[in-house]
């Protein structure tokens, strides 16, 4: 019987499909793999000789046994219920029963490609390569994986009777096993990494293996991934390069003055309170995406504190001590340097929250230098904290201060991995397939390289904000104790500018909304559009996102969404009209130095010292 030409052509597609999958070189495959070996040998090496030096203590345990005692309170919930048990078993059964079916359907000659069982969230871009959905095998297994990632979820979701914290903590886990179990990571699972794989014979695997030696080299011991190209970003040279001085230098504080822009400039200097967790330069990462720069051609003197990348000798150093050597000492300098007693601030995430917790101290010790301060994305009360939250209970804290008290410090390699794993969906699996994988280069990117530039924190002041803010919510509860004080916001009357962003996963828009109603003055708020960095930086020459206005953030916070008015780009025009409402009042612009001896160029020494 002779063949039709629609079938002949069904036949070499067939092939050309399989083919793809097929070594062409076994000879020169198998000597990329011996080399990815050697590499490995390389990486293990990395890892192993740190540990063997007494120079690395692994912590490990202590995230997966917190991740198995809560798994087993999810578990408690759904076995104790045989019912309940045989139901949800039930449910995944048929989930994959329907992805078999479809399976079936697939591999028939004459069916027609049948609905996916569970289709991909919107923006997931795992499965993008249309092998996912035009090869059975591999289809299969992204709907296998769709399935079983959405059905735990639901276990989360639906189970009763857990406490919020244990359900938030479940919920984030089930999320993290999903991300690292997902085919897509894995060669064999992957065809677009099959393929690559297959066409290189292997040499993909090397670069990949000796990226991965590199890295763990680099993080001397713990694996330090790399998420960009850091290489062509210089602190100074082209990154932080707004022109000013270093006019005043404190244990744990640089306080940078910019030079002017404008011929006047507002009275009121303005001091920004950067948060210690990160660097300040994510307010100035290039003159086009520069708050501070935007900030000083609008006529404002700016000063920005640049924290100290605290190692053993900062251990003791608390809040009180970034208080009084960091925002006191910044307005201090701020009065030598230019006279002026009466200052606008501003602070930025943790930085906000210490200015919070520091205008408080201040209103009941009668300095009331600060005559309106502005928060970005900053939390207050922290009842409804954001994806951090999961990490703080009473045993993750213990634990966390044992861990800093031997070194007098947190391992700023910790913080980061803890901020990418907020969205290692994005953060971390992304780069372990491009890095370590496909044996390619992340491209330069300068937020990515300011995301790495990571930073350590004092034992006593992490420990303080973990307990005080995290796990006690003391500082909305009026029951922090700050230098012998017991502080409340409700002492804090002077104006407040509070910005949230739509999308912030760290200090979510309506944790933010709640902790308004807990100051004694006014509090203009503000919903920027994206997320913690994007809503903030995001200058008016970009014309990107948008903003929403309102009344006062009081009552149902979804009343409050629904009654605002979207404003089309930037919020900083907005926010610059209301800083001039306070007072416009503008005097011959002031140049760094001229009042004071300075310490040399902008943007200092503290911020240039790497983990």
């Amino acid at each position: 019987m002779s063949k039709t030409p629609d079938s002949g052509k069904a036949e070499d597609d067939e092939r050309s499909t399989v083919e793809q999958y097929l070594v062409k070189d076994p000879e020169r495959f198998a000597l990329n793999m011996a080399r990815m070996v050697e590499q490995a040998g390389k990486a293990a090496s990395a890892w192993a000789e740190p540990r063997e030096k007494g120079e690395v203590r692994d912590h490990v345990a202590e995230p997966v046994v917190d991740m198995v005692k809560t798994f087993s309170k999810l578990s408690e919930y759904w076995l104790a219920d045989p019912q309940r048990a045989l139901e949800a078993q039930t449910r995944l059964f048929a989930g994959y029963m329907t992805v078999w079916a479809n399976a079936i359907q697939r591999v028939s000659t004459n069916a027609e490609a049948p609905d996916d069982a569970v289709k991909p969230e919107r923006g997931d871009k795992r499965f993008q390569d249309p092998e996912w959905g035009r090869n059975a095998f591999f289809d299969f297994l992204k709907q296998a994986y769709l399935v079983t990632s959405r059905w735990a979820s639901e276990l989360v979701e639906h189970a009763e009777g857990l406490d919020e914290h244990t359900r938030h903590k479940a919920s984030f886990y089930v999320k993290q096993v999903s991300n690292a179990i997902s085919p897509s990571n894995f060669i064999l699972t992957n065809p677009e990494l099959f393929r690559e794989t297959v066409a290189s014979n292997g040499e993909n695997l090397v670069r990949g293996m000796k990226m991965l030696a590199e890295d763990i080299a680099a993080g001397k011991g713990d694996l330090k991934l790399r998420q960009a190209d850091y290489s062509p970003f210089e602190i100074g040279r082209n990154i932080a390069m707004t022109p000013g001085k270093v006019v005043g230098r404190s244990d744990v504080a640089e306080i940078i003055q910019y030079d002017p822009a404008t011929e006047t400039v507002l009275k009121r200097p303005l001091l920004i309170c950067p948060p210690w967790i990160n660097k300040f330069y994510i307010l100035d990462l290039n003159p086009q995406k520069s708050f501070i720069r935007w900030a000083i051609e609008q006529g404002h003197t700016v000063f920005v504190i640049s924290w100290i990348n605290p190692d053993e000798r900062h251990g003791a150093k608390n809040w009180e001590a970034y208080i009084r050597e960091g925002l006191q000492y910044g307005l201090d300098t701020i009065e030598k340097a230019t006279g002026e007693r009466d200052v606008n601030a501003i602070g930025y995430c943790v930085g906000g929250t210490l200015l919070a917790a520091a205008l408080a101290l201040m209103a009941s010790e009668g300095d009331d230098r600060i005559k309106s301060a502005t928060f970005f994305t900053t939390q207050v009360d922290f009842t409804y904290a954001g994806d951090l939250k999961v990490f703080v209970d009473e045993e993750q804290v213990a634990a966390v201060e044992k861990s800093m008290n031997e070194k007098g410090y947190l391992d700023g390699t910790k913080m980061a991995t803890a901020f990418n794993m907020l969205r290692s969906g994005d953060l971390i699996w992304p780069y372990v397939v491009n890095n370590y994988m496909r044996g390619k280069d992340p491209l330069p990117f300068d937020l990515l390289y300011w995301n790495a530039d990571s930073t350590r924190m004092a034992a006593a002041n992490h420990s303080f904000y973990l307990r005080n803010c995290y796990l006690e919510n003391n500082l909305s509860r009026g029951t922090m104790e700050l230098a012998g004080h017991t502080v409340s916001l409700g002492d804090v009357t002077i104006p407040i500018y509070n910005l949230a962003s739509r999308e912030d996963h760290i200090a979510p828009a309506l944790s933010v909304f709640l902790g308004s109603k807990y100051f004694g003055g006014k509090v203009d708020y503000v919903m920027a559009g994206s997320g913690h960095i994007a809503g903030v930086v995001n200058p008016p020459a970009s014309n990107k996102y948008q903003y929403w206005t309102g009344g006062a953030p009081i009552g149902d916070f979804g009343d409050w969404v629904a009654k605002a008015t979207e404003h089309p780009g930037s919020w900083w025009p907005h926010w610059q009209s209301w800083i001039e409402a306070k007072d416009n009042t503008r005097v011959p612009a002031r140049k760094p130095g001229k009042h004071m001896k300075t310490l040399g160029d902008a943007p200092g020494t503290y911020v240039k010292v790497r983990v």
